[in-house]
């Protein structure tokens, strides 16, 4: 059944950031970063993501992390988030005091993956998860998601088995629980590398909810394969109600071993869909296509978004609040 209300969380910022500075001989200017996040605080989305607190030297073009939080100019109703991926990442993003820190948890299905992204096999990174809830719960704040990357399908390891994603999903459970005080309360299936297909997810999100039926699944989905929107909306037959998207279709992932790893699927994508299906978003989505276009003037170059491409057609978008 379909869901009547979408919860979108835009990522673009954080990982266009990310995965553009890496393509760039320079990096995006601070100025030009908080153009696009202050844009996108004005359509309607209730979360944003605006910063990765990982290692300068590793990630260069994350250095300003800290810059971004200071300068943005909030936006109301507007939640303001970053990942970190170790206990240095999570203290700097605490540390800023501009941040709407979330007890969330980060493992991978690929250990190769885990190997390249976070340095670490699976036994190690079920002890620094261990790590990150002590600190969640030393400053009051509840471990209640678990983001599971490569979940679909790894570049490295191929095909990820379904019973490892409900292992890693117990092992997240017992860590809330032990070292975080609390309770776990969404798990968030990324297709880091693009591998899913529509009945895939249908598979995958009927299989969760057979062994956790209280548990909220939200889907963090790329588009390497073009079947992003697709499995949106198989996930949406589910009844899945959270999705990641990147406005214009931003970003990718500079450690997925493709030179064309892409980015999430495009946020004005997602609102169209929702909004031809009936379903309410709270998006804006002719403020999510102005937002999109000063995202093609950041970064240089056309993004994947149809939408903005169809600049000038007469294809019907509507502003929040219109009928």
């Amino acid at each position: 059944m379909l869901p009547q209300f979408v919860t979108v969380t835009e990522v673009g910022p954080r990982e266009g950031f990310q995965y553009e500075g890496a393509r760039r001989d320079s990096p995006i200017a601070l100025a030009d970063k908080l153009r696009l996040i202050n844009a996108l605080a004005a359509t309607g989305v209730p979360v944003l993501q605006i910063a990765s607190f990982v290692s300068p030297t590793i990630v260069p073009q994350m250095a300003d992390a800290e810059l971004i939080c200071q300068q943005i100019e909030r936006g109301p109703n507007v939640a303001y988030t970053g990942i970190y991926l170790n206990e240095a990442g999570l203290r700097r993003a605490l540390a800023t005091q501009a941040l709407d820190i979330r007890g969330e948890l980060m493992l991978s299905a690929s250990e190769t993956f885990a190997l390249r992204n976070q340095k670490r096999n699976f036994g190690q990174e079920i002890i620094a998860q261990k790590g990150l809830a002590t600190i969640y719960r030393e400053h009051g704040i509840p471990v209640d998601t678990c983001n599971i990357m490569a979940a679909f399908g790894c570049n490295f390891d191929g095909a990820i088995p379904l019973e490892r994603i409900l292992g890693l999903i117990e092992s997240a459970t017992q860590i809330a629980a032990e070292e975080g005080g609390g309770a776990l309360r969404c798990v968030q299936l990324a297709d880091t590398m693009g591998w899913a297909n529509p009945e895939q997810i249908r598979r995958t999100v009927r299989a969760i909810r057979e062994r956790w039926n209280d548990l909220a699944i939200s889907l963090h989905l790329h588009n390497t394969r073009g079947l992003a929107v697709a499995n949106v909306y198989a996930g949406l037959l589910e009844g899945v109600d959270r999705f990641d998207t990147a406005i214009a279709g931003l970003g990718g992932c500079p450690f997925a071993g493709h030179s064309g790893a892409a980015g999430n699927v495009a946020t004005e994508e997602v609102a169209f869909l929702c909004q031809e299906l009936g379903i309410d978003t709270g998006l804006d989505l002719v403020a999510l296509t102005e937002a999109a276009r000063i995202a093609e003037d950041v970064v240089g170059h056309p993004l994947p978004s149809q939408l903005v491409q169809m600049r000038g057609s007469n294809l019907t978008l509507t502003r929040r609040g219109e009928d």
